[in-house]
């Protein structure tokens, strides 16, 4: 083959695309990936990745304004904005370098340039309006017999809501702040939203949260929600739920929103506006219409295995639809390859993709919430474990927080669990992990957790279930 005949092309290098080029090259395919901005798409650019390290610093200068809760001294605590922003960009770079030593080390090739699909097995690349690294193949034509679409999604934009980068931000303009704002409105609270929510406010910062829905945090648990919401209003963010923007009045350096909540209207005043209303997948300008691929809604319609209508084109990840998340597109695409190689795949189950918002408190959660099973008509058993009656956590000085599971009664199968506090994205994967497994509430409560950890509490949770909690 040429260098411009592959076995596979993948249109975009987030997390999804590189990590099925990796996995394409593994299983002997002839593989190119076509980017046109930046190698690790958003995630490692301008989502994920940035923004975890921007939420470490806030992280850490809350530790330093509370050093006397330690027994330590922290005089004259302050902070450089450019400085933490250049932190997480530097933290960005470094993991975007990583992901061209992955692609070199496995010998994928880059493509840099806007691609468009002409036909089944034909794409046409055009010149990015970013410079092309060193070592990448450029605008050309390329045959591929397979061609996989992970180009990911963009913040959704509402009308009224349209962002300027000056005023009204989406995340990428949060994420490198020339100075912090001293008044901020974030428009919408699902990870996004909260999770900067936090980080401004930890830097001073007066946050209002809108939510057009009766809850903050939409697809969580509601009693995990609730506790979330009273952990943000302690810090001091005004939350607004049942609410919306109406209206923005955009002055020299501040915003007048006008906000109603079906009941009254209200303005408030703002240097900075960031719309946190999600994401919408980047189907347009592919040649998708053009060769038949079907889509709905903004999203790629494909089946178990990331097949589209058409034979011979795919899609993955964020394009393809929720939830839209980094791991779910990693994991759809080394199915989708798999399953193009010829071997025995199982379709993902969704219901055990985990979500985790880092906000302070943390959430994550996996499978079904309690109101989700008893509107299913589910006879299930629920456990709790407070942060507050488990010894690590009070010795960390983070015990507020909670751990909730949610068992079928009849069967003991774990159907969901929900967790709020510190370092619950890191604890969520164990309940992943029996829950793929198919544990059910006797095997946990057999297992043996190490103490003093916080990982306790998620077997205090399941024996709370059934009546044997041992630390509450």
């Amino acid at each position: 083959m040429s260098d411009t005949s592959f076995d596979v092309l993948i249109i975009g290098s987030g997390p999804g695309g590189y990590v099925t080029a990796i996995r394409a090259a593994q299983l002997g395919f002839k593989t190119a990936i076509i980017e046109r901005d930046h190698l690790g798409g958003i995630c490692l650019n301008w989502g994920c990745i940035p923004t975890k390290a921007l939420l470490r610093s806030a992280e850490v200068y809350h530790y330093m304004q509370h050093a006397k809760d330690y027994g330590l001294s922290a005089e004259k605590v302050g902070y450089d904005a450019k400085a933490v922003v250049q932190r997480s960009r530097g933290v960005s770079k470094r993991l975007n370098d990583g992901v061209g030593y992955l692609m070199k080390k496995n010998k994928v090739s880059v493509i840099w340039g806007e691609a468009m699909i002409d036909a089944p097995g034909k794409v046409t690349v055009k010149a990015s309006k970013t410079e092309a690294p060193k070592g990448t193949l450029g605008p050309g034509s390329y045959q591929a017999k397979h061609i996989i679409v992970a180009t990911g999604a963009r913040p959704r934009v509402l009308p009224g809501l349209e962002p300027d980068k000056k005023l009204v931000w989406t995340y990428f303009e949060a994420m490198v702040p020339e100075k912090m704002p001293k008044s901020l409105l974030v428009v919408g609270s699902g990870a996004i939203g909260v999770e900067f929510a936090s980080f401004y406010r930890a830097f001073g910062a007066e946050v209002t949260i809108v939510e057009l829905l009766p809850q903050i945090l939409p697809v969580e648990d509601t009693e995990i929600a609730a506790f979330a919401r009273k952990a943000f209003e302690k810090q001091g963010i005004k939350i607004l739920t049942g609410a919306k923007v109406t209206k923005l009045d955009k002055k020299a350096d501040s915003v007048t929103a006008t906000i109603d909540d079906g009941k009254t209207t209200q303005t408030l005043t703002v240097d900075r506006v960031i719309s946190a209303v999600g994401v919408v997948g980047n189907i347009e300008n592919l040649g998708l219409e053009k060769v038949g691929v079907k889509t709905d809604r903004g999203i790629v319609v494909t089946d178990q295995f990331s097949r589209t209508n058409v034979p011979g084109i795919y899609a993955i990840g964020d394009v393809a639809g929720p939830p839209m998340l980094a791991h779910k597109a990693e994991h759809e695409g080394v199915i989708c390859i798999e399953a193009i190689k010829g071997m025995k795949v199982h379709p993902m189950d969704k219901s055990l993709i985990p979500g985790c918002t880092y906000c302070s408190p943390q959430i994550a959660s996996v499978g079904v919430t309690e109101q989700a099973a008893r509107e299913k008509k589910l006879d299930v058993r629920v456990g709790r474990f407070p942060f507050a009656a488990n010894g690590k956590a009070i010795a960390l000085g983070e015990d507020q927080g909670m751990v909730k599971v949610i068992f079928d009664k009849k069967t003991g199968q774990l159907l969901g669990a929900h967790m709020v506090g510190a370092e619950v994205t890191e604890l969520i994967q164990g309940y992943v992990v029996a829950m793929n497994l198919e544990t059910t509430e006797e095997e946990l409560m057999h297992t043996v957790f190490p103490h003093p950890t916080l990982s306790e509490m998620m077997k205090e949770a399941v024996l709370d279930a059934y009546g044997r909690v041992l630390n509450a």
